[in-house]
């Protein structure tokens, strides 16, 4: 027997009843608190934990059915199944847009380490959430910092890295420590992340505030709890979430609102939510914009509670409110700072016949994740047998991003 301790991994022993006699016996392992598997014990016998992240156990064996387990991985919040993406998984992190690294050819790169969110919001643009039905991935810290870095060198010249997760980045157990890996990266001048701000903790915030490239880029769609409550689809602590913005900056943090505007629901809250920022006092010298009010649109994969305005009648209100409030609200990537930036040839282009390897489920039913020169494709209509070799028409390539169809 070895004793094994884990960053990750944290443990707990569970039966499994049936008429008052123990019917199976499981060590669970939360991966990244939110993630588990269940390894039966009559598999794994004379494990013993030391303490929530240590154990006693046959270390090979036990190495042997975490592989195998990690396979049946379950996301806690919506018990819906999930891939770790780790060095070892044989998934690149280039070619999906639902995880792992985006990379446009310009200055804003985005990095995606988890799926997965801890509200419902009515106007999702990809129906993420506590009544998702989509396969979740989470993404190994060490594997993305180490990709990302490879590409950093690729483009050789400083960037933004945005956490932009289809989501909430706090569900990441990893987070802070990926934004010090971040902080440590000379060429990296700007860590912007998007988030809804309801699992801040003052501790977060005051490990959060020592890194002085980071920027919160918040989601608040209402200063009425009733209806904000109600677009998040969810219980929704609107206090605490006011209340954790304002500590953020009070701790010198960075921040950004951004409402999404959902005609027919909070059109009358952008006003209440601009007047929120002014008092705020935020500095403009932090050099970047303070508010961007984001026109809701209809996405195919998305929840659509109502039709979008049209663009033209989008900026017609919000330049209303930029009169009326004296404050900059019509945004584009130059108040960002994003410039375009090297292009990353693509292996294969569209109508390309290529032969790749089935890896894992995708997000979406009857969907996997095929890979091949060091890029993933999103397959649909394709049945999961892992390793297995197909032929596929590549139909996007956009961005390095690819789809396909089996040929």
């Amino acid at each position: 027997m070895t004793k094994l301790h884990f960053k990750t991994l944290k443990f707990t022993l569970k039966e499994e009843q049936e008429e008052g006699k123990i019917k199976q016996q499981y060590l669970v392992v939360y991966l990244l608190n939110i993630f588990y598997c269940k390894i039966p014990l009559s598999e794994l016998s004379g494990v013993k934990i030391i303490d929530e992240h240590s154990i006693e156990v046959n270390e090979k064996k036990f190495n042997l059915l975490l592989m195998k387990y990690f396979d049946q991985l379950t996301n806690s919040i919506n018990q819906n199944p999930a891939v770790y993406v780790h060095r070892n998984s044989g998934i690149p992190l280039l070619g999906s847009v639902q995880f792992g690294i985006v990379y446009r050819n310009t200055s804003l790169i985005e990095i995606k380490p988890v799926t997965s969110c801890n509200l419902n919001c009515i106007y999702c643009s990809v129906g993420e959430g506590k009544g998702s039905k989509k396969i979740d991935f989470v993404v190994e810290k060490d594997y993305l910092i180490e990709e990302l870095e490879k590409l950093l060198d690729f483009v050789g010249e400083p960037v933004e890295i945005h956490i932009g997760v289809q989501g909430e980045p706090f569900l990441y157990a990893d987070i802070v420590p990926l934004i010090a890996d971040l902080q440590n990266n000379e060429q990296i001048t700007i860590i912007s992340m998007d988030t809804n701000m309801t699992l801040t903790s003052k501790h977060i915030l005051n490990k959060l505030s020592d890194f002085d490239k980071l920027r919160l880029n918040i989601s608040i769609d209402a200063m009425n709890k009733e209806l904000a409550e109600k677009l998040a689809g969810c219980a929704y602590n609107l206090e605490h979430v006011l209340e954790m913005t304002k500590y953020a900056k009070e701790k010198g943090i960075k921040i950004l609102i951004a409402p999404v505007l959902v005609p027919g629901y909070n059109e009358e809250e952008m006003e209440k939510i601009v007047r929120f920022v002014k008092k705020l006092g935020i500095k403009a010298e932090q050099k970047h914009p303070l508010l961007g009010i984001q026109n809701f649109l209809n996405y195919k994969t998305g929840r659509n509670p109502t039709k979008a305005w049209s663009w033209e009648k989008y900026r017609e209100f919000i330049k209303g409110i930029e009169s009326k409030e004296k404050v900059k609200l019509l945004l584009s990537e130059t108040d960002f700072g994003i410039r375009k930036t090297k292009k990353l040839e693509k292996p294969f282009k569209v109508d390309d016949v290529i032969s790749a390897t089935i890896k894992s489920f995708d997000r979406f039913p009857k969907s996997v994740i095929a890979v091949a020169k060091d890029r993933t494709i999103s397959v649909p209509d394709c049945q999961f047998k892992k390793e297995k070799k197909i032929k596929v028409k590549i139909t996007r390539d956009k961005h390095n991003i690819f789809n396909g169809k089996l040929v």
